[in-house]
């Protein structure tokens, strides 16, 4: 028999789809990681250059992996604490992110930036709907606006 914190007992049920879809972003940044390795390789680009000035290429590996980065904490705050009140509606949300990550991600490998607009749109549309649940939280928390 597996016994619960108080902590874990006190989440929203569903809350656990939340911290998976948390746990999936890992992935995807390591997947995006070996990406970049793996290029770094392929067209001899030595660290701690972290932009070619000749390998476009390259420079669009680098840079998907790094858009990523620069916007994982804000991924991970709008996660966890949208889930705090809507777990089921940020999980699926944050899955949507996740997927439009790696379309984004693939796009822009082409070497062509452009392709990587594919994957904006779903991050986007997901991230408003993100924040839309995080502001909704701390209105409803503030007691701003009314409390079922």
């Amino acid at each position: 028999m597996v016994v619960m914190s108080r902590f874990a007992e006190s989440l929203p049920e569903g809350y656990g789809h939340v911290v998976l879809i948390g746990v999936g972003s890992v992935f995807v940044n390591m997947w995006m990681a070996i990406n970049v390795v793996r290029a770094r390789k392929k067209f001899e680009i030595e660290y701690p250059t972290l932009y070619s000035p000749t390998n476009k290429e390259f420079n669009c590996i680098q840079r998907a992996h790094q858009n990523t980065l620069e916007g994982y904490p804000q991924f991970l705050l709008l996660l966890f604490v949208g889930g705090l009140q809507y777990p089921k509606i940020t999980a699926a949300t944050g899955l949507v992110y996740l997927v439009g990550r790696v379309a984004y991600a693939i796009g822009y490998y082409t070497g062509e930036p452009e392709k990587r607009r594919y994957g904006s749109i779903p991050l986007s549309l997901s991230q408003l709907v993100m924040l839309g649940n995080v502001i909704s939280f701390a209105f409803h928390q503030l007691r701003w606006a009314p409390c079922n």
